[in-house]
């Protein structure tokens, strides 16, 4: 049974997984990653949409952002996998489909959720085993939002902003975030949410995770 058609509005908050086809992988190198991400900061400004964290995983792509416009992470998960996959073919030789027929999406409860499913998106090079420090991970947004790596077109969350009065306290404070280890539960939680396209709100709140 098909999934229904998601509609999320102006303001919400989205987790996005998209995945290579048949698990494939997305990039074969380095100048596949940089023109993927060049993609993602062009369309992102263009179709209204504000991107908080990112890492650009061997086989998919984790994004983390907050729409302007109704919809607008639809219009911004078209333009990217079009252009990528032109990109691809035009560099490869290669033809066919390049991405999972549709991402998964999961709205997030700012207050609650945010700064845990930011975390989680950054740590995801560590859990796979590519790197011992999401720091050493360069296809991640963890070095700008926790060391202050210039990428201006990312848009800091208003709960990010919150953790400290400037720049040089809020990434302390993020950094520190990550002293904690990530609970088995809360890992769960992301992982069914996401992969069943719930919401990640507070309990009882109408399309959340029930486990949440």
């Amino acid at each position: 049974m098909p999934r229904s058609l998601r509609s999320y509005q102006a303001g919400n908050c989205l987790h996005i997984v998209q995945r290579g086809d048949n698990r494939r992988p997305c990039f074969a190198d380095d100048i596949d990653r940089q023109h993927y991400l060049d993609l993602l900061a062009e369309h992102s400004e263009k179709t209204g949409c504000n991107v908080h964290a990112y890492a650009l995983m061997p086989n998919h792509v984790h994004l983390l952002l907050t729409i302007n416009e109704r919809n607008a992470q639809s219009w911004l998960m078209k333009s990217i996998a079009q252009f990528a996959a032109h990109w691809m073919h035009q560099r490869y030789g290669t033809s066919g489909t390049m991405w999972e027929g549709r991402y998964h999406a999961s709205e997030i409860d700012s207050e609650a959720y945010l700064l845990l499913c930011q975390r989680y998106i950054e740590l995801n090079p560590v859990r796979a085993g590519i790197v011992a420090f999401p720091g050493h991970f360069r296809w991640s947004s963890y070095r700008t939002n926790a060391e202050g790596r210039e990428e201006d077109w990312l848009v800091p969350h208003p709960v990010y902003r919150g953790l400290g009065l400037d720049r040089l306290s809020r990434e302390a404070a993020y950094r520190a975030l990550f002293d904690t280890p990530f609970a088995e539960t809360d890992l769960m939680r992301i992982r069914f949410a996401i992969g069943n396209d719930f919401a990640m709100r507070n309990p009882g709140k109408p399309g959340s995770d029930p486990r949440v």
